[in-house]
């Protein structure tokens, strides 16, 4: 008999209840009684993926939100056993790319038990804080320098727990009334080095965000490919034309074959910019907030990011 293992985040999760629909999808599929493991505040889950990988389950399922699911993630890399996503908390950000079925959590356990594989892409990131501190991180979604991050440090986890990504409205709001302007030298495969003043860089491996934002259109989790943005506004027009980008072209014209008649392919917005490549490397004259995944990894003088092409097996619903 196959057995599974869950990685739980309890703040985020109903334990008791997802005990009852673990049990039934375990009878249902025939599994063995599924390897429970909670994560707590010293550990996000690392530790439990590593001893659901010693017990040689069949899948680990990731129960909690993205930082959980990047966590889980970050250690099945490169491995043979699979991730499930049992989706919780606010963004669900690799769910929602993989259109996968949120606050469904029969269906999701069906999928983990039931399901067949699929390889997609890891971003690897290689932050360095200035004073000869290394950290190497994966993810999943995108790496975000900037406003970014900083909206993230900046959001109210009480609003965000009641309200959502609505909460997220309201701590943009803050930091915009800051300059926050980057100033940064990048390099993108191996290439000549630039320069670059910017609010914001994301280098992503999906391409929405909450909400169903389309912020890079083109971006697919299993092309091999980082699609990055560059948000460089000058002015309140800027913003603007940005908005007008991601929420009208990406948003609603790219959608639907009507609305893709009237993209002008050749039409560029100064004020945002769209790079692709397999690493890129960014140096800051200043420490900046790093981002992944919607987690914080504090501030960074420099980061090296690059993709691992199928490196990571997830469970998706079959035909």
């Amino acid at each position: 008999m196959s057995r599974a293992a869950i990685v739980v985040n309890p703040v985020k999760t109903d334990p008791e209840r997802l005990r009852a629909s673990l049990a039934a999808a375990e009878r249902r599929h025939g599994w063995e009684e599924t390897l429970w493991l909670e994560t707590t505040a010293d550990d996000p889950g690392t530790g439990q993926t590593r001893e659901a990988l010693e017990q040689g389950v069949d899948v680990v399922i990731a129960a909690g939100g993205d930082g959980t699911v990047r966590t889980v993630a970050e250690e099945l890399r490169g491995k043979d056993t699979p991730l499930a996503l049992l989706p919780s908390g606010t963004g669900n950000l690799l769910a929602r790319n993989l259109s996968l079925t949120l606050d469904d959590a029969e269906h999701a356990l069906d999928t983990a038990f039931g399901g067949t594989d699929r390889a997609i892409d890891v971003g690897l990131a290689e932050l360095r804080d200035g004073r000869d501190g290394t950290e190497r991180r994966a993810f999943l979604v995108m790496a975000g320098l900037g406003i970014d991050a900083k909206m993230i440090a900046a959001t109210d986890d009480d609003l965000k727990a009641k309200a959502g990504w609505v909460a997220y409205v309201q701590a943009i709001g803050k930091v915009l009334r800051d300059k926050n302007e980057l100033r940064l030298r990048y390099q993108l495969d191996g290439g000549r080095v630039h320069t670059l003043h910017a609010h914001t860089v994301m280098i992503g491996n999906c391409g929405s965000l909450q909400a169903d934002i389309m912020l890079l259109p083109d971006a697919a989790v299993d092309d091999g490919i980082l699609d990055i943005v560059v948000l460089r506004p000058e002015d309140v027009l800027g913003w603007l034309r940005i908005a007008v980008k991601i929420f009208w072209e990406n948003g609603v014209l790219r959608r639907t074959t009507v609305g893709r008649r009237f993209l002008r392919e050749d039409h560029e917005v100064h004020a945002m910019n769209y790079l692709k490549g397999k690493e890129i490397v960014l140096t800051s004259n200043r420490p900046e907030q790093v981002e992944l995944d919607g987690d914080l990894f504090g501030e960074v003088s420099s980061m090296r990011v690059r993709i691992d092409p199928g490196a990571l097996r997830v469970r998706v619903p079959r035909e």
